[in-house]
């Protein structure tokens, strides 16, 4: 690695950052919005194994 980040790396950076920052904010819309990312991310995980 040449000590860049690639576009996807800054990508989900800033959307982490963004996430963070509404949940803190509003926490209601900020559970929902944990509990649709990390079912996503199960499905996502449990797609990518098949």
């Amino acid at each position: 690695m040449n000590g860049q980040m690639d576009q996807r790396a800054v990508l989900l950076a800033l959307v982490g950052c963004g996430t963070v920052y509404v949940a803190f904010e509003h926490p209601s819309f900020g559970t929902a919005l944990m509990v649709g990312v990390g079912v996503a991310t199960l499905v996502h995980l449990l797609m990518r194994q098949r």
